[in-house]
């Protein structure tokens, strides 16, 4: 038999069949030493003297750790850094702790959580596009499969005394996967999570989710999901601090909020009526300045233009009007009452004395504000339909206003919208050249441990939190976990800068690529390219068979821009015709960085749309519509 590199062979004394594990290897299954037994064994009990090893328990007083992860929020969003949209639990939180400016995540949600979970690059990690069958390729970038040796933060902290537990959206299970027959090794109980309640994919409805709990799809009570996850997050904890009070816990708090479908009860969206009714250009300008004298922004920011795809507000008809303040006064209504399900947990946490020794990481989207609900917003869940035209959609959304954000729809707001809850930055989720798309706000609370609340400016990037938390705790990354020997986790700590605000950022170099769009940042310099097609585009081409040529990509024809971040944070001057050597520099830089994380091939939204990746049994002539529908529940 071929002999493999990296393979582990065992020959059978009785058959000579040759085992060769080529996917052990390929997949961190690389098996180490179980632990010596350090007893006697002699032929009698007498004789023989038993060993236990020693129980792994945390050091006591260990601090509990919550990591709160909310989807689909711009940088201009929350009240906490700016925003118009109430969130008086997050401006707490950020008060009493810490205000990240300069933090960064993906693009896109699964490649975020992948990231954060492991403390690796996404594509490092085998989750460059989806774990979705639709979006995961048979590549080692891009198939969508955690390995085993990028052992994920529930698996480092359960190995050392600490209880797992996490609620709401998980999205990295792969599709083939996530049926009650498993198999669920990639479930997240497969993941060291030791409970889990929520669900496996990218979204869900708020009333009706795809519910699993640990290793089995349950039925929803029918109330809304950020209620149930809230309250079953507060049992985990109440059961394991009865069972043994004391005992650390790690809690993933992932809520389905606020990604499409927008759905509030009226209570939390009726208190906005009226108030988004002067237009998203209005709100720009109220957000960017709210966010000067917060400090969260540089005071000499500028507002990028207006998007070319976006209307002023003043040149829309009243019936224009009236939907698109409809569908902000929901996702601001879905936006605060989630603010307030965190605030039912982080009361509970302070009724029962855990607050002040819990660490709190508050990630304000795993991406920035969503360009998925085009431009006229949706209230339908199908992508993209054949022949249907921006004014057939915006008749549907008018003649149904009085269902967005219900139960009945599938609501997601207008572009206009997104671009202004995405201040100060241009572009949107999914553009991975942007800082649109990778600048999110980050909250740190931890009272025994900040000595005095304030902002940080540091540079950090979503596979620094995994790193960041280790320190806080006092733990080293694991060489194994249960015996499988581990990468090297790639995320820098910026521990050192909970207490130093002058503090030097460790990260010093990060690439980006989502489906095409593509950057690299190195120490304050940042080159990026867009593609084309992005999705809004792909789209296009799909529903109208006109422009079908929009669907021929080229990445040879992207062009790259040069940004200096440390002077200009909102990317408004293009230096890539002045300093052309240093474009080139950061070129070669990002091949270098692909290389190195597998993220070649290149694969963007023309090959999703197309079907030109995992053509798998069971998935030959069906549409990419259907899958994404698939995708999606």
């Amino acid at each position: 038999m071929k002999d493999y590199k990296n393979s582990i062979s065992i020959k059978s004394p009785k058959k000579g069949l040759l085992i060769t594990a080529v996917l052990l290897a390929q997949f961190g299954f690389a098996q180490t030493k179980p632990e010596e037994f350090k007893g006697v064994i002699g032929k009698t009990l007498a004789d023989s003297k038993e060993y236990w090893p020693e129980l792994v328990t945390a050091p006591k007083g260990a601090p509990n750790v919550v990591w709160i992860i909310l989807d689909d929020v711009g940088y201009g969003a929350s009240s906490a850094f700016g925003g118009l949209i109430q969130t008086p639990v997050l401006e707490s939180l950020a008060n009493n702790g810490l205000r990240y400016t300069n933090f960064h995540t993906t693009a896109i949600c699964a490649p975020t959580r992948s990231a954060l979970l492991t403390g690796s690059n996404s594509h490092k990690v085998h989750v460059g596009g989806f774990s979705h069958t639709i979006m995961s390729a048979g590549f080692p970038g891009w198939d969508g499969r955690l390995p085993s040796k990028n052992g994920t933060v529930a698996e480092i902290l359960r190995d050392k005394g600490y209880n797992t537990f996490g609620v709401g959206k998980y999205g990295i299970t792969p599709d083939e996967d996530a049926t009650d027959a498993g198999p669920f090794d990639r479930w997240p109980t497969g993941k060291g999570f030791e409970h889990f309640f929520g669900f496996l994919g990218s979204a869900t409805d708020q009333y009706k989710p795809d519910l699993i709990e640990d290793q089995a799809h349950v039925t929803p009570d029918g109330r809304h999901l950020s209620e149930q996850i809230t309250d079953k997050a507060i049992s985990y904890i109440s059961r394991q601090q009865k069972a043994a009070p004391g005992k650390p816990f790690f809690l993933y708090y992932s809520p389905a909020a606020v990604h499409a479908p927008h759905q509030v009860a009226q209570k939390w969206s009726d208190p906005y009526k009226g108030k988004f009714d002067d237009g998203w250009d209005a709100y720009r300008e109220k957000t960017i300045a709210n966010q000067k004298k917060l400090g969260v922004i540089p005071s000499n920011a500028v507002l990028p233009e207006r998007n070319p795809l976006i209307a002023d507000w003043k040149k829309l008809t009243p019936d224009q009007k009236k939907v698109y303040s409809k569908f902000m006064e929901v996702y601001a209504g879905y936006l605060t009452y989630t603010d307030y399900e965190i605030g039912r947990l982080v009361n509970y946490l302070k009724e029962i004395n855990q607050l002040e020794n819990t660490v709190v990481f508050v990630l304000i989207g795993d991406n920035g504000a969503s360009k998925e609900g085009t431009l006229q917003g949706a209230v339908n869940r199908q992508t993209y339909v054949v022949g249907e035209t921006d004014e057939t959609v915006f008749q549907n959304n008018l003649k149904r206003i009085g269902e967005i954000g219900t139960p009945e729809t599938y609501t997601n707001y207008p572009l206009g919208w997104a671009q202004a809850t995405n201040v100060p930055f241009k572009d949107w989720k999914q553009d991975a050249n942007s800082e649109g798309g990778t600048h999110n706000p980050l909250i740190v609370y931890y009272p025994k441990g900040i000595k005095t609340p304030g902002i940080r400016t540091q540079y950090s990037h979503v596979i620094d939190i995994l790193p960041t938390t280790l320190d806080i705790l006092g733990i080293k990354a694991p060489e194994t976990i249960r015996e499988i020997k581990q990468d090297t986790i790639q995320g820098y700590s910026f521990y050192n800068s909970l207490n130093d605000a002058k503090a030097v950022s460790n990260h010093k170099v990060q690439h980006y690529y989502i489906f095409g769009a593509r950057a690299i940042y190195s120490d304050g310099w940042k080159a990026a390219a867009a593609h084309h097609p992005n999705s809004i585009e792909a789209k296009e081409a799909l529903s109208d068979p006109k422009k079908a040529g929009l669907l021929k990509a080229d990445f040879d024809k992207d062009v790259w821009e040069l940004y200096n971040i440390n002077e200009d944070f909102n990317e408004q001057k293009d230096l890539a015709k002045k300093y052309p050597e240093k474009l080139a520099e950061l070129k070669k830089l990002f091949d270098q960085q692909a290389k190195k994380n597998n993220l070649y091939p290149l694969i963007d939204w023309s090959d999703v749309y197309q079907r030109k990746i995992h053509q798998t049994p069971g998935t030959e002539g069906k549409s990419a519509q259907e899958l994404l529908t698939k995708a999606n529940k």
